[in-house]
């Protein structure tokens, strides 16, 4: 599995995030919009399996092979930058500016989002037979979680935008693991299997994903579902990105930066003796 010590994938995450805020816009924007596409589909069929088998275990054990393909292929998710691209900044990386974590973060989502909403038109199209039918009981089944997952949490009102909240940083506390997994190993297997866990684990749950979600809800209301452009903001994607960003800093990156590149000094062998005796 050729596996990386953690003080060696922790220093890799930081170059990463260095390396991710100089990258051009051009480039940028291009990553993030294959990234929103694959994960996108992934996400179809993952439903797709799960509508099929009536077995949901199986669609999050399969929904990880688009997030391992667009990884292996060096593209970004929103929620992968939101944990890299700060840690360039923590470690004072020369040039890294909080102007430049924040024009990075803006790039990606914009690339996610259009690649969603293109997978969305897409896969509205094949499921429709170009809107001139009902959709069948998959696209049916993806645009009613539009629904549930707005107007179902807004019946709960504070309560449930924070529920959305929580959701999302229990999502990218996993999902920013499976980024982390694609650098801790030096082999494909390896990285596939350290993605692959975190990545079915998040699925399952069925947490909240803001990458994904591009692609949920714009294909909701494509096939009709009773909610709006402002319900899918304001009780979806506002604060899952949120959370998103928050679980993913908090339980990702910071903890392995601060453990493993910041590590404190270790405490002195005979002056622990000698507080015990004491």
């Amino acid at each position: 599995m050729a596996y990386l010590a953690p003080a060696e994938f922790v220093t890799k995450m930081v170059d990463a995030g260095e390396a991710k805020i100089f990258m051009s816009t051009r480039d940028t924007i291009i990553r993030a919009y294959m990234a929103g596409a694959i994960l996108a589909l992934a996400a179809v069929f993952a439903v797709t399996i799960t509508q099929q088998t009536g077995i949901p275990i199986l669609g999050a054990a399969l929904f990880p092979v688009g997030f391992c393909m667009l990884y292996l292929l060096g593209f970004d998710l929103l929620t992968g930058v939101f944990v890299l691209a700060p840690l360039a900044l923590l470690d004072g990386r020369p040039g890294v500016t909080w102007g430049g974590v924040l024009r990075n973060w803006g790039l990606v989502f914009l690339g996610n989002f259009l690649g969603a909403l293109t997978v969305a038109f897409m896969m509205g199209f094949v499921f429709t037979f170009g809107f001139t039918a009902p959709a069948d009981k998959v696209g049916e089944f993806i645009a009613h979680v539009g629904e549930r997952r707005t107007v179902g949490y807004a019946a709960h009102g504070v309560g449930g935008w924070f529920t959305i909240f929580i959701r999302g940083m229990l999502c990218n506390w996993m999902v920013s693991t499976g980024v982390v997994g694609a650098m801790i190993s030096t082999t494909v297997s390896g990285k596939v299997i350290a993605m692959w866990m975190p990545i079915m684990v998040f699925f399952y749950m069925t947490f909240e994903h803001s990458v994904v979600n591009m692609f949920l809800f714009p294909f909701g209301l494509l096939m009709g579902g009773q909610f709006s452009i402002a319900d899918y903001f304001f009780w979806n994607e506002i604060p899952t990105v949120l959370g998103n960003l928050i679980g993913g800093l908090a339980f990702t990156g910071l903890t392995l930066y601060t453990t493993h590149v910041r590590t404190a000094p270790k405490r002195n062998a005979a002056q622990a003796e000698r507080r015990l005796a004491a």
